[in-house]
């Protein structure tokens, strides 16, 4: 069987990780050193999809992978926003990728080979509006058109507890950090995800884990 557990759970853990045992620019290194090992399929040109929390943090950590191997790597930004961690690791690739630019409402990004949804993480719920909705339909106009989708945690509006969205990124593949969550096996998760996989990078789970 697979562990799954809730988003209050994972965000418990992942407080007692940083507090007690990983500091918190460490965690997000690992996160994006996972997502990064997770696929083999890498090849240029990679867009990294970005919003403005520690979700997009994980990205920029795999735009500097990427570029370390010589991958051309463009970022998608829902806006000029970073949080602290985010900002840490932005600050290290800006002046190495090939373009950084805020999304604009009808914006092509059918032009990558793989675009990274970074815009939004397990603690999302409600209505996606704005760039981030926009952004949203055009990296599932690009996977029609043959881009390579990958997803970030999980899949950009939907819930990590109930798998539910309107409008959400459909994936080749989603990597989730350090557990998975129950929004990943509930609701509209089959037909988000066509492959799924867990990356582990030390989070202490603290409270319960269900089988799915």
């Amino acid at each position: 069987m697979t562990r799954a557990v809730s988003v209050e759970t994972m965000r418990i853990s992942d407080k007692y990780t940083i507090d007690n045992l990983v500091p918190s620019k460490e965690l997000m290194y690992r996160a994006g050193k996972g997502l990064f090992e997770a696929f083999d399929g890498w090849k240029s040109p990679v867009l990294i999809a970005c919003g403005k929390g520690n979700n997009a943090g994980d990205g920029y950590v795999v735009a500097g992978l990427l570029l370390d191997r010589g991958i051309d790597v463009s970022l998608a930004l829902v806006a000029d926003k970073f949080s602290e961690d985010g900002r840490y690791y932005y600050d290290k690739v800006k002046d190495r990728v090939t373009e950084t630019f805020i999304y604009e409402e009808g914006q092509d990004l059918s032009g990558y080979a793989v675009i990274v949804d970074c815009i939004l993480g397990t603690g999302f719920s409600g209505e996606v509006r704005g760039s981030a909705k926009s952004m949203i339909e055009a990296i599932n106009a690009a996977g029609a058109a043959g881009t390579y989708v990958i997803s970030c945690d999980i899949n950009s509006g939907l819930n990590g507890d109930t798998g539910l969205g309107s409008t959400y990124v459909k994936s080749d593949l989603t990597v989730s950090i350090g557990e998975f969550k129950l929004g990943h096996f509930r609701g509209l998760a089959e037909e988000a995800m066509k492959a799924k996989v867990n990356v582990d990078i030390g989070i202490e789970i603290i409270g319960e884990a269900f089988e799915v």
